[in-house]
């Protein structure tokens, strides 16, 4: 009986038996291990997307009594997950040893973060969504504070800290309320609750609303984002490209998989929510970034707003929303970690600098990196024919297709005006005079990913069809048809 189930999560167990032979491994060899263990954390996740490809089931298939789900859309959140995780170690590696905060123990934090995120998404019960988000939660809380003698770095782990527990606390709460009305907390129980009902008893629309607000501080949606900028302008520079990636298109992945599966029945009560989310999301952070000197605090008000634009695809309730959603997700996480790769090379006399006004003259200096950073940044600003364009422009037809003509003028609006802070920064790259000139070159580990992700971007118009066949098959496997 348990082989067919070891069968449909071979992958996790890989990760985690993986995560435990990498930290004795470290344990061993000692602190001069961490090269070794990041290299081997890295072939590691490789690995373990391409036994999640491989050993991905034709159609939906259950295991552990239904407590998890292995299907197409499960598959394409994990290969994201995994993949971003494995660029976010590559680039940590260089500045770890550079700021003397090389530790084995970090790249094995971001496996077994790795590891809850993919039990987080083959969820098929409120439990095992809550054991692989705290797994997940836990590793971050450490690495956001991985550089011990930083006030900075300390803080932001605490904030996480404290702001994660109360939203895991509501989240926890929640799911007793949905027990207690539904009496299960198996999606598949769920699912065969709610679909037709035609009144819904109050308690367990008041646990949807409170698992919601779990699943909203886990992706920074206003008003459950106060921890994103402090926690993005803290943490090590690495960590924050982490954070803004990989966890970010796993919970949004978890949001649209619990909305329309379990919840599907409730389409029309937490619509309204996930539209006051979106609509908040996308004006915060169109303005809030606009005062922000410091790059990677503008970062995080950026990616407040592309939550938001994400989320519109949700609030569509429509299979092409949810397919739109895991298209802008993809897509931003490539824009996010190539436009964090040419920030982690921002280096004067060896040392980093954070601040925008540190990019001057850019383009004179080092051209290639300047032509990378401009590409991500129009491309975060929806100008075509880059990917960002594209990534807006399916989630606004789905808003359209589903009569929601009003969030889709917003999101026009709070595009144009966060344009002005992207466009800031290739004004500053290209026709500010350099005062004192960045180093020439980044390592090559940045460069290569500052060029994959940079022609990603650049070319996506030649092959969409790729990516949005993948989502629809995804979202096809989640709803059934």
């Amino acid at each position: 009986m348990i082989l067919p189930n070891l069968e449909y999560a071979a992958s996790e167990m890989f990760v985690a038996v993986a995560a435990m032979v990498l930290l004795m491994i470290g344990v061993f060899r000692g602190e001069g291990s961490a090269r070794l263990v990041s290299a081997l954390s890295i072939l590691v996740l490789a690995a373990a997307a391409a036994i999640t490809v491989w050993m991905s089931p034709g159609e939906s298939r259950m295991a552990f009594a239904g407590m998890f789900v292995s299907n197409g859309y499960t598959t394409f959140l994990k290969v994201g997950i995994l993949l971003a995780s494995a660029v976010g170690i590559v680039l940590s590696v260089g500045y770890n040893a550079r700021e003397a905060i090389e530790r084995f123990e970090y790249p094995v934090l971001i496996v077994l973060a790795a590891l809850g995120m993919m039990v987080m998404v083959s969820a098929g019960d409120l439990l095992s969504l809550y054991i692989g988000l705290e797994l997940q939660s836990l590793s971050l809380y450490v690495i956001a504070a991985i550089r011990r003698d930083s006030v900075k770095s300390s803080e932001a782990g605490l904030k996480y800290f404290v702001l994660g527990a109360l939203a895991s606390g509501m989240l926890l709460f929640g799911a007793s309320l949905v027990y207690g009305f539904a009496g299960t907390t198996a999606f598949a129980g769920l699912a065969a609750q709610l679909t037709g009902a035609s009144a819904p008893s109050v308690g367990l629309v008041v646990g949807l609303v409170l698992v919601m607000v779990g699943l909203a501080f886990k992706v920074s949606a206003v008003p459950f984002h106060m921890w994103t900028p402090d926690v993005y302008e803290g943490a090590p520079t690495p960590v924050t490209a982490f954070f803004a990636a990989a966890p970010k298109l796993a919970a949004m992945g978890l949001f649209v998989s619990v909305l329309a599966g379990p919840f599907g029945g409730l389409v029309k009560q937490w619509s309204q929510i996930v539209i006051v989310l979106a609509i908040a999301s996308m004006v915060l952070g169109a303005f809030a970034a606009i005062a922000q000197t410091n790059i990677k605090r503008l970062m995080a008000y950026s990616s407040i707003g592309h939550i938001g634009y994400a989320l519109v695809g949700l609030a569509s309730g429509t299979k092409d929303g949810y397919s739109a959603v895991l298209v802008y997700m993809a897509i931003y996480i490539v824009m996010t970690l190539g436009a964090f790769a040419v920030i982690l090379a921002m280096q004067r006399s060896g040392r980093m600098v954070e601040e925008i006004g540190d990019l001057t003259g850019l383009s004179r200096t080092n051209p290639l990196m300047a032509a990378m950073m401009l590409i991500f940044m129009f491309s975060m600003a929806g100008i075509p024919p880059l990917a960002g364009f594209y990534a807006k422009l399916y989630v606004f037809l789905a808003a359209v297709e589903a009569e929601l003509y009003f969030l889709a003028v917003i999101g026009l609006v709070t595009s144009v005006v966060g344009a002005y802070y992207y466009i800031r920064i290739v004004k500053v790259m290209y026709f500010d005079e350099p005062e004192d000139a960045l180093d020439p070159r980044p390592g090559r580990d940045l460069g290569a990913i500052q060029f994959v992700a940079g022609m990603a971007t650049l070319l996506f118009f030649l092959f969409p069809s790729l990516l949005v066949g993948a989502a629809d098959t995804a979202v096809f496997s989640l709803t059934g048809g």
